[in-house]
Protein backbone atom coordinates (compact mmCIF):
# COMPACT_ATOMS: atom_id res chain seq x y z
CA UNK A 1 0.00 0.00 0.00
CA UNK A 2 1.35 3.50 -0.97
CA UNK A 3 0.85 6.15 0.71
CA UNK A 4 2.20 9.96 0.50
CA UNK A 5 1.46 11.00 3.85
CA UNK A 6 1.07 8.83 7.01
CA UNK A 7 -0.06 10.73 9.91
CA UNK A 8 -0.48 8.06 12.31
CA UNK A 9 3.22 6.99 12.78
CA UNK A 10 4.92 8.00 15.49
CA UNK A 11 6.94 10.34 14.36
CA UNK A 12 4.53 12.27 12.40
CA UNK A 13 2.50 12.69 15.05
CA UNK A 14 5.02 13.93 17.08
CA UNK A 15 6.46 16.35 14.67
CA UNK A 16 3.22 16.69 11.71
CA UNK A 17 5.29 19.01 9.24
CA UNK A 18 7.58 15.98 8.79
CA UNK A 19 4.11 13.65 7.48
CA UNK A 20 3.75 16.14 5.04
CA UNK A 21 7.39 16.62 3.62
CA UNK A 22 9.06 13.29 4.63
CA UNK A 23 8.34 10.47 1.60
CA UNK A 24 7.41 7.54 3.26
CA UNK A 25 5.12 4.11 1.79
CA UNK A 26 3.35 1.70 4.48
CA UNK A 27 5.11 -1.50 4.45
CA UNK A 28 5.61 -2.61 7.96
CA UNK A 29 2.92 -4.17 11.10
CA UNK A 30 3.88 -1.94 13.58
CA UNK A 31 4.10 -1.31 16.03
CA UNK A 32 6.04 -4.67 16.64
CA UNK A 33 5.12 -5.66 20.33
CA UNK A 34 7.57 -6.16 23.40
CA UNK A 35 7.46 -9.63 25.04
CA UNK A 36 8.38 -10.27 28.91
CA UNK A 37 11.46 -12.79 28.92
CA UNK A 38 10.81 -14.12 31.87
CA UNK A 39 12.33 -17.75 31.44
CA UNK A 40 15.59 -16.36 30.06
CA UNK A 41 15.44 -13.52 32.50
CA UNK A 42 15.46 -15.97 35.17
CA UNK A 43 18.01 -18.21 33.51
CA UNK A 44 20.66 -15.36 33.32
CA UNK A 45 19.47 -13.55 36.28
CA UNK A 46 18.23 -10.88 35.07
CA UNK A 47 15.90 -8.28 37.13
CA UNK A 48 13.58 -7.34 34.05
CA UNK A 49 14.03 -8.33 30.46
CA UNK A 50 12.32 -8.13 27.60
CA UNK A 51 12.54 -8.07 23.57
CA UNK A 52 10.91 -5.92 20.78
CA UNK A 53 10.07 -8.23 18.24
CA UNK A 54 11.04 -6.83 14.96
CA UNK A 55 11.50 -10.28 13.86
CA UNK A 56 7.82 -10.08 13.02
CA UNK A 57 7.62 -6.54 11.14
CA UNK A 58 6.08 -7.29 8.46
CA UNK A 59 5.04 -9.21 5.80
CA UNK A 60 5.60 -11.87 4.21
CA UNK A 61 9.84 -10.59 5.39
CA UNK A 62 10.23 -9.12 8.70
CA UNK A 63 13.27 -7.85 10.49
CA UNK A 64 14.98 -4.43 11.02
CA UNK A 65 14.96 -3.28 7.67
CA UNK A 66 11.29 -2.70 7.22
CA UNK A 67 11.73 0.18 9.35
CA UNK A 68 14.38 1.94 7.05
CA UNK A 69 12.81 0.81 3.72
CA UNK A 70 9.54 2.56 4.22
CA UNK A 71 11.57 5.65 4.07
CA UNK A 72 14.12 4.72 1.68
CA UNK A 73 11.34 3.12 -0.89
CA UNK A 74 8.98 6.28 -0.62
CA UNK A 75 12.39 8.11 -1.54
CA UNK A 76 12.87 6.15 -4.37
CA UNK A 77 8.98 6.21 -5.65
CA UNK A 78 9.32 10.17 -5.19
CA UNK A 79 12.52 10.63 -7.34
CA UNK A 80 10.47 8.39 -10.00
CA UNK A 81 12.89 5.77 -10.08
CA UNK A 82 12.03 2.59 -11.64
CA UNK A 83 14.63 0.51 -9.67
CA UNK A 84 16.90 0.63 -6.84
CA UNK A 85 20.52 -0.47 -6.33
CA UNK A 86 21.90 -1.60 -2.79
CA UNK A 87 24.66 -3.68 -1.48
CA UNK A 88 25.73 -6.61 1.16
CA UNK A 89 27.49 -10.31 1.23
CA UNK A 90 25.93 -13.31 -0.44
CA UNK A 91 23.64 -13.55 2.74
CA UNK A 92 22.50 -10.29 2.98
CA UNK A 93 19.29 -9.85 4.86
CA UNK A 94 19.01 -5.98 3.82
CA UNK A 95 19.38 -6.93 0.21
CA UNK A 96 16.62 -9.59 0.69
CA UNK A 97 14.54 -7.10 2.19
CA UNK A 98 14.63 -4.36 -0.32
CA UNK A 99 14.12 -7.07 -3.09
CA UNK A 100 11.12 -8.22 -1.41
CA UNK A 101 9.36 -4.81 -0.50
CA UNK A 102 10.40 -3.29 -4.14
CA UNK A 103 8.91 -5.84 -6.08
CA UNK A 104 5.88 -5.50 -3.61
CA UNK A 105 5.47 -1.87 -4.80
CA UNK A 106 6.67 -2.07 -8.51
CA UNK A 107 10.06 -1.51 -8.07
CA UNK A 108 13.41 -3.55 -9.99
CA UNK A 109 16.33 -4.19 -7.36
CA UNK A 110 20.03 -4.91 -7.94
CA UNK A 111 21.90 -6.39 -4.85
CA UNK A 112 25.83 -5.98 -4.86
CA UNK A 113 27.35 -8.53 -2.90
CA UNK A 114 30.54 -10.14 -1.82
CA UNK A 115 31.95 -13.07 -0.41
CA UNK A 116 30.79 -13.81 2.83
CA UNK A 117 31.52 -17.41 5.10
CA UNK A 118 29.07 -20.28 3.75
CA UNK A 119 25.68 -20.62 6.01
CA UNK A 120 21.88 -22.42 5.44
CA UNK A 121 20.79 -18.50 5.63
CA UNK A 122 23.33 -17.92 2.70
CA UNK A 123 21.34 -20.29 0.64
CA UNK A 124 17.81 -19.40 1.61
CA UNK A 125 18.08 -15.79 1.27
CA UNK A 126 20.25 -16.05 -2.63
CA UNK A 127 17.23 -18.49 -3.04
CA UNK A 128 14.26 -15.85 -1.79
CA UNK A 129 16.30 -13.21 -3.48
CA UNK A 130 16.22 -14.56 -6.98
CA UNK A 131 12.06 -15.72 -6.00
CA UNK A 132 11.52 -11.82 -5.40
CA UNK A 133 12.66 -10.94 -9.06
CA UNK A 134 16.43 -9.20 -7.74
CA UNK A 135 19.21 -8.85 -10.19
CA UNK A 136 21.93 -10.70 -8.30
CA UNK A 137 25.79 -10.08 -8.99
CA UNK A 138 29.16 -11.07 -7.12
CA UNK A 139 32.34 -9.37 -6.82
CA UNK A 140 35.62 -11.01 -4.80
CA UNK A 141 36.43 -7.37 -3.28
CA UNK A 142 35.00 -3.38 -2.44
CA UNK A 143 37.11 -2.24 -5.39
CA UNK A 144 35.66 -4.52 -7.61
CA UNK A 145 31.85 -3.82 -6.47
CA UNK A 146 32.88 -0.51 -6.66
CA UNK A 147 33.62 -0.70 -10.24
CA UNK A 148 30.84 -3.18 -10.91
CA UNK A 149 28.38 -0.74 -9.71
CA UNK A 150 29.42 2.21 -11.96
CA UNK A 151 29.16 -0.03 -14.87
CA UNK A 152 25.67 -1.52 -13.54
CA UNK A 153 24.11 1.81 -13.16
CA UNK A 154 25.41 2.79 -16.30
CA UNK A 155 23.67 0.25 -18.14
CA UNK A 156 20.50 0.60 -16.24
CA UNK A 157 20.49 4.38 -17.00
CA UNK A 158 20.53 3.47 -20.99
CA UNK A 159 18.54 -0.03 -21.19
CA UNK A 160 15.49 2.12 -18.59
CA UNK A 161 15.96 5.79 -19.38
CA UNK A 162 16.28 5.97 -15.65
CA UNK A 163 18.92 6.20 -13.13
CA UNK A 164 18.66 3.52 -10.39
CA UNK A 165 18.46 5.32 -6.85
CA UNK A 166 21.28 3.74 -4.31
CA UNK A 167 20.81 2.37 -1.61
CA UNK A 168 23.78 2.28 0.99
CA UNK A 169 24.59 -1.24 2.82
CA UNK A 170 22.16 -1.62 5.43
CA UNK A 171 19.85 0.86 4.36
CA UNK A 172 21.93 3.46 6.74
CA UNK A 173 21.57 6.67 4.67
CA UNK A 174 19.44 9.21 6.39
CA UNK A 175 16.11 8.74 5.21
CA UNK A 176 17.31 5.20 6.54
CA UNK A 177 17.95 6.28 9.94
CA UNK A 178 14.57 7.55 10.17
CA UNK A 179 12.92 4.95 10.29
CA UNK A 180 14.64 4.18 13.54
CA UNK A 181 14.40 7.55 15.22
CA UNK A 182 10.65 6.48 14.49
CA UNK A 183 10.92 3.10 15.98
CA UNK A 184 12.12 5.19 19.96
CA UNK A 185 8.78 7.25 19.28
CA UNK A 186 6.83 3.86 18.15
CA UNK A 187 8.62 2.57 21.87
CA UNK A 188 7.37 5.78 23.89
CA UNK A 189 4.04 5.02 22.57
CA UNK A 190 3.94 1.94 24.21
CA UNK A 191 5.45 2.74 27.45
CA UNK A 192 2.85 5.74 27.71
CA UNK A 193 0.08 2.95 26.92
CA UNK A 194 1.83 0.80 29.87
CA UNK A 195 2.94 -2.15 27.21
CA UNK A 196 5.87 -1.90 28.11
CA UNK A 197 8.75 -0.37 30.82
CA UNK A 198 10.89 2.12 29.95
CA UNK A 199 14.62 0.20 29.46
CA UNK A 200 17.55 1.03 31.34
CA UNK A 201 19.27 -0.34 28.38
CA UNK A 202 18.80 -1.77 24.88
CA UNK A 203 20.82 -4.23 23.08
CA UNK A 204 21.10 -4.50 19.56
CA UNK A 205 23.18 -5.83 16.76
CA UNK A 206 25.57 -3.34 15.54
CA UNK A 207 26.58 -3.60 11.73
CA UNK A 208 26.28 -0.07 9.48
CA UNK A 209 24.99 1.89 12.44
CA UNK A 210 21.77 2.95 10.90
CA UNK A 211 19.35 0.71 13.49
CA UNK A 212 21.36 1.58 16.79
CA UNK A 213 22.21 5.72 15.53
CA UNK A 214 18.52 6.12 14.89
CA UNK A 215 17.50 4.66 17.83
CA UNK A 216 20.09 6.95 20.13
CA UNK A 217 18.68 9.74 18.52
CA UNK A 218 14.96 8.78 18.63
CA UNK A 219 15.41 8.10 21.86
CA UNK A 220 16.55 11.83 22.99
CA UNK A 221 14.32 13.25 20.92
CA UNK A 222 11.67 11.38 22.45
CA UNK A 223 12.97 12.46 25.75
CA UNK A 224 13.47 8.73 27.00
CA UNK A 225 16.45 8.28 29.42
CA UNK A 226 17.19 4.00 27.85
CA UNK A 227 21.11 3.80 26.90
CA UNK A 228 21.64 1.60 23.83
CA UNK A 229 24.54 -0.64 23.88
CA UNK A 230 25.60 -1.41 20.11
CA UNK A 231 27.04 -5.12 20.31
CA UNK A 232 29.41 -5.37 16.79
CA UNK A 233 29.18 -7.98 14.43
CA UNK A 234 31.38 -6.59 11.86
CA UNK A 235 35.23 -4.91 11.44
CA UNK A 236 35.95 -1.52 13.70
CA UNK A 237 36.73 0.44 10.90
CA UNK A 238 33.00 0.19 9.86
CA UNK A 239 31.64 -0.10 13.25
CA UNK A 240 32.99 2.54 15.38
CA UNK A 241 31.27 5.76 17.27
CA UNK A 242 33.14 8.11 15.07
CA UNK A 243 31.15 6.99 12.18
CA UNK A 244 27.96 6.44 14.03
CA UNK A 245 28.06 9.83 15.79
CA UNK A 246 28.35 11.45 12.15
CA UNK A 247 25.52 9.55 11.04
CA UNK A 248 23.69 10.79 14.04
CA UNK A 249 24.34 14.42 13.12
CA UNK A 250 23.69 14.10 9.56
CA UNK A 251 19.62 12.57 10.57
CA UNK A 252 19.35 15.26 12.99
CA UNK A 253 19.75 18.09 10.74
CA UNK A 254 18.24 16.54 8.15
CA UNK A 255 14.62 16.14 9.97
CA UNK A 256 15.42 19.36 11.58
CA UNK A 257 15.59 20.80 8.08
CA UNK A 258 11.65 19.41 7.37
CA UNK A 259 10.47 20.84 10.79
CA UNK A 260 12.45 23.34 12.97
CA UNK A 261 10.64 21.93 15.92
CA UNK A 262 12.54 19.00 16.13
CA UNK A 263 15.47 19.10 18.54
CA UNK A 264 18.59 20.08 17.52
CA UNK A 265 20.05 17.48 20.36
CA UNK A 266 23.79 17.18 21.29
CA UNK A 267 25.73 14.26 21.14
CA UNK A 268 29.43 13.03 21.77
CA UNK A 269 31.40 10.15 21.15
CA UNK A 270 30.32 9.29 24.84
CA UNK A 271 26.86 8.75 24.44
CA UNK A 272 27.54 6.32 22.08
CA UNK A 273 28.51 2.24 23.41
CA UNK A 274 30.02 -0.42 20.56
CA UNK A 275 30.97 -3.67 22.08
CA UNK A 276 33.43 -5.35 20.18
CA UNK A 277 34.75 -8.74 21.93
CA UNK A 278 31.65 -10.72 20.53
CA UNK A 279 32.20 -10.50 16.62
CA UNK A 280 34.24 -13.34 16.61
CA UNK A 281 36.26 -13.82 13.94
CA UNK A 282 34.63 -11.82 11.74
CA UNK A 283 31.36 -10.61 9.72
CA UNK A 284 29.25 -14.28 9.46
CA UNK A 285 31.43 -16.22 11.35
CA UNK A 286 29.33 -18.08 14.11
CA UNK A 287 30.49 -18.19 17.69
CA UNK A 288 29.98 -20.76 20.41
CA UNK A 289 28.89 -17.81 22.59
CA UNK A 290 26.22 -16.62 19.56
CA UNK A 291 25.31 -20.08 18.61
CA UNK A 292 24.61 -20.90 22.62
CA UNK A 293 22.49 -17.81 22.57
CA UNK A 294 20.92 -18.56 19.94
CA UNK A 295 20.02 -22.18 21.46
CA UNK A 296 18.91 -20.30 24.87
CA UNK A 297 16.68 -18.01 23.59
CA UNK A 298 14.91 -21.02 21.14
CA UNK A 299 14.72 -23.36 23.97
CA UNK A 300 13.19 -20.72 26.54
CA UNK A 301 11.19 -18.47 25.05
CA UNK A 302 10.75 -20.34 21.46
CA UNK A 303 11.91 -17.23 19.61
CA UNK A 304 14.52 -17.71 16.74
CA UNK A 305 17.74 -15.84 16.23
CA UNK A 306 20.88 -16.35 13.61
CA UNK A 307 24.34 -17.16 14.36
CA UNK A 308 25.59 -13.49 11.88
CA UNK A 309 23.90 -10.92 14.05
CA UNK A 310 21.18 -11.59 16.67
CA UNK A 311 22.98 -14.30 18.41
CA UNK A 312 25.97 -12.62 18.73
CA UNK A 313 23.95 -9.61 20.43
CA UNK A 314 22.17 -11.64 22.98
CA UNK A 315 25.50 -13.25 23.78
CA UNK A 316 26.54 -9.96 24.65
CA UNK A 317 23.93 -9.23 26.81
CA UNK A 318 24.04 -12.62 28.46
CA UNK A 319 27.47 -11.84 29.48
CA UNK A 320 26.90 -8.40 30.72
CA UNK A 321 24.68 -10.05 33.33
CA UNK A 322 25.97 -12.81 34.20
CA UNK A 323 29.74 -11.59 34.02
CA UNK A 324 29.58 -7.86 34.47
CA UNK A 325 26.52 -8.22 36.87
CA UNK A 326 25.34 -5.24 34.47
CA UNK A 327 20.85 -4.85 35.18
CA UNK A 328 18.05 -3.29 35.63
CA UNK A 329 15.24 -3.12 32.57
CA UNK A 330 16.89 -4.48 29.91
CA UNK A 331 15.15 -4.46 26.24
CA UNK A 332 16.47 -6.91 23.40
CA UNK A 333 16.23 -5.20 19.90
CA UNK A 334 15.38 -8.53 18.02
CA UNK A 335 16.60 -7.55 14.45
CA UNK A 336 15.97 -10.60 12.49
CA UNK A 337 13.45 -11.80 10.43
CA UNK A 338 11.40 -14.84 11.75
CA UNK A 339 8.61 -15.44 8.57
CA UNK A 340 9.02 -18.24 6.74
CA UNK A 341 9.94 -17.80 2.81
CA UNK A 342 10.32 -21.48 2.18
CA UNK A 343 6.59 -21.75 0.45
CA UNK A 344 8.39 -18.68 -2.70
CA UNK A 345 11.74 -20.90 -2.81
CA UNK A 346 10.87 -24.53 -2.17
CA UNK A 347 10.33 -25.31 -6.48
CA UNK A 348 13.70 -23.11 -7.10
CA UNK A 349 16.96 -25.40 -7.90
CA UNK A 350 19.88 -23.56 -7.21
CA UNK A 351 21.28 -23.78 -10.95
CA UNK A 352 18.83 -20.95 -12.00
CA UNK A 353 20.94 -18.41 -10.30
CA UNK A 354 23.96 -16.78 -11.44
CA UNK A 355 26.95 -19.87 -11.84
CA UNK A 356 28.83 -17.54 -9.49
CA UNK A 357 26.88 -18.44 -6.39
CA UNK A 358 26.29 -22.28 -6.66
CA UNK A 359 29.69 -22.80 -4.92
CA UNK A 360 27.47 -21.44 -1.87
CA UNK A 361 25.14 -24.69 -2.33
CA UNK A 362 27.76 -27.26 -3.12
CA UNK A 363 30.26 -26.16 -0.07
CA UNK A 364 29.65 -27.74 3.44
CA UNK A 365 28.39 -24.67 5.59
CA UNK A 366 30.63 -23.73 8.14
CA UNK A 367 30.73 -26.06 10.96
CA UNK A 368 28.74 -24.06 14.02
CA UNK A 369 25.47 -23.35 11.96
CA UNK A 370 23.56 -26.14 12.57
CA UNK A 371 19.82 -25.95 11.30
CA UNK A 372 17.18 -26.44 13.45
CA UNK A 373 19.13 -25.18 16.68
Amino acid sequence: MVSAVASDIPLFKAFPLLGQKLPYIELGSFPTPVQDLEHLANDIGASRLFVKRDDISGHPYGGNKVRKLEFLLGEAIRRGAKEVLTFGCVGSNHCLATSVYAKQVGLGSISMLLPQPNAYCVRDNLLANHAHGAELHLYRSMPRAALGTVRQLMQHRWKGGRWPMVIPPGGSSMPGVVGFVNAAFELKEQIVRGEAPEPDLIYVAAGTMGTAGGLILGLKAAELKSHVVGIAVGDQRFVNARKTLALIRKTNSFLSSFDQSFPKCSFSESDIEIRHQFVGPGYAHFTEEGMAAVSRMQQLEGIRLEGTYTGKTLAGLVHDVTEEGRNGTILFWNTFNSRNLTEATSDLDYHELPRCFHRYFEQNVQPLDRVGI
